[in-house]
């Protein structure tokens, strides 16, 4: 297996989408690419929101403020 640490996420998502059939290969790079996430723009599940439908609602008008339309 090749050193899937030393790989960018750009040919990590490729070993990925190229061992889809190898569930040990496909879960140890997924778990190398997961592990790179930033937990600052991680996104909560909405269901584990005290109020997770006023709070989905503000997560996507903030988002919707934040992209510019063209």
């Amino acid at each position: 297996m090749q050193n899937l640490n030393q790989m960018t996420n750009t040919e990590l998502k490729q070993y990925v989408s190229q061992h889809r059939n190898d569930e040990e290969a496909f879960r140890a790079a997924l778990q190398v690419l997961m592990s790179r996430r930033d937990p600052a723009t991680q996104q909560p599940y909405p269901f584990d929101l005290d109020n997770f439908q006023s709070e989905v609602e503000a997560l996507l008008k903030e988002k919707l403020h934040r992209t510019d339309f063209i």
